[in-house]
């Protein structure tokens, strides 16, 4: 939950990175602003689940199902809606809700397996560091797992040191920290970077040898620091990165789903795409944050970048490509990904929906489903089957949870479909939902 600020933009990257459970704080009243969507992105770039909290629903203006529908056109489908994003009312002003969230919050770790011991040696994360003229290098870190303590040796990053002194989150001295607990420290070498992992290490020998190759190994591999579509090829072969992250910016909106999906249908074995984020507008100083923590690239499609932005894609050598024909850009990535197989086409069967009702007019019928395997998607292919036999194979023309659009419905959810050029359906008959995927 940070402002909207650009100078927010790289506390929301941090955040993202250094967190087990993402907890996004979204208004009732306003609903999804810009810079909800960036923390989405930061989010699914890091790779941590989300719970979504819906604040002020306290508000006479409080909208919790606009805000949900939102959450969809960014990609969050909400559990009550068919998806797998918990979404938890709450005021936070009224005390309304909280223990929900928080019930859910224990629920979402016990599912994911999120598990610290205490009696392990520390191990945690650079939040900041500064160097203080009378103090030397002092650092924030996050406990992750196990326990800090006063005269510990640690390795942070490539510097290291004995922990000479702790300090709270008040600024009170302490003698130990456990996990998810902030501390402030003093006696490391040199200042270390945001990001940095903290370790607790036997001796200052060992720590110093351990930086040494660390220093060492950085040197031979500084070439896998920075990604672009020239030296590509090069970072795949040598083991470097297995994804290309891009930041995909448009000049309209209707421009980027078509671009997204020839992207990410360029991806090999050896190296996916992977669209981590996408808008129109400029390229701003927010996605070259993004695209700088991610290793990956931005694309501009027939729109620019703000004069701050290209300066720190500079200096962050974050490469920035840009387009006006969207085959110019399937080629420059093709030849990147240059050596790849020819893909290989396989249907993938997301799910299964038995029919229970049937409505409306014969020429507008809609099935109502309940899913009973999987997950089923609106941009699937359809299977009508009926004891057992194929009466027609089509696509999906809408599907609905209650009157809202929704693009997929998880097993154990009731839907609404309806199909193109088809509405004879039948209680009983199978709806099998399919995709084909290009795989090498």
């Amino acid at each position: 939950d940070t402002p909207g600020h650009e100078a927010f933009t790289a506390m929301r990257a941090r955040g993202a990175q250094v967190t087990d459970i993402t907890i996004l704080v979204v208004a009732a009243d306003d609903g999804v602003m810009p810079q909800t969507l960036e923390a989405i992105s930061h989010a699914k770039a890091a790779g941590v689940p989300i719970v979504v909290a819906i604040n002020k629903i306290d508000k006479p203006e409080a909208n919790p199902d606009r805000v949900k529908q939102q959450l969809i056109d960014a990609g969050l489908l909400v559990e009550e809606w068919g998806g797998d994003v918990v979404a938890v009312p709450i005021s936070a002003k009224e005390r309304i809700g909280i223990q929900e969230l928080l019930e859910n919050l224990l629920i979402v770790a016990e599912m994911e397996d999120l598990k610290a011991d205490p009696n392990q040696p520390g191990v945690g994360v650079v939040i900041e560091a500064e160097l203080d003229k009378s103090r030397g290098a002092v650092t924030t870190v996050l406990v992750h797992d196990g326990t800090l303590k006063l005269g510990d040796v640690v390795v942070v990053g490539n510097s290291y040191g004995k922990v000479k002194a702790m300090f709270s989150d008040t600024g009170k001295p302490v003698k130990k920290a456990g996990p998810a607990v902030p501390v402030e420290i003093l006696g490391l070498s040199a200042v270390p970077q945001a990001g940095d992992s903290l370790t607790v290490v036997a001796s200052e020998k060992v720590a110093r040898d351990r930086v040494e190759k660390q220093m060492n190994a950085t040197r031979r591999d500084s070439s896998a620091e920075s990604v672009s579509l020239s030296n590509l090829y090069e970072q795949v072969s040598a083991g470097h990165i297995k994804e290309l992250a891009v930041v995909l910016k448009t000049d309209v909106q209707g421009s980027i789903e078509p671009i997204k999906k020839s992207l990410e249908q360029l991806g090999t074995e050896e190296v996916k795409v992977r669209v981590i984020h996408s808008g129109s507008g400029h390229i701003t100083e927010s996605d070259v944050m993004l695209a700088h923590a991610s290793l990956g690239i931005i694309v501009g499609f027939n729109t620019a970048a703000e004069p701050g932005a290209q300066r720190l894609a500079e200096i962050e050598k974050v490469n920035i490509r840009f387009y006006d024909i969207i085959y110019n850009l399937q080629d420059d990535v093709s030849k990147a990904l240059k050596g790849m197989l020819e893909p290989q086409k396989v249907e993938v069967v997301g799910g299964q929906a038995e029919i229970r009702a049937v409505f409306g007019a014969k020429k507008d019928q809609i099935a109502g489903c309940y899913v009973i395997d999987g997950k089923i998607s609106r941009n699937d292919s359809v299977r009508v089957k009926r004891k057992g036999e194929i009466v027609t194979t089509t696509a999906v023309a809408g599907l609905k949870r209650f009157k809202d659009d929704v693009r997929e419905v998880a097993s154990g959810y009731e839907c609404g479909v309806s199909l193109k050029d088809f509405t004879a359906f039948e209680v009983g008959d199978i709806l099998e939902f399919f995709r084909i995927e290009e795989v090498k």
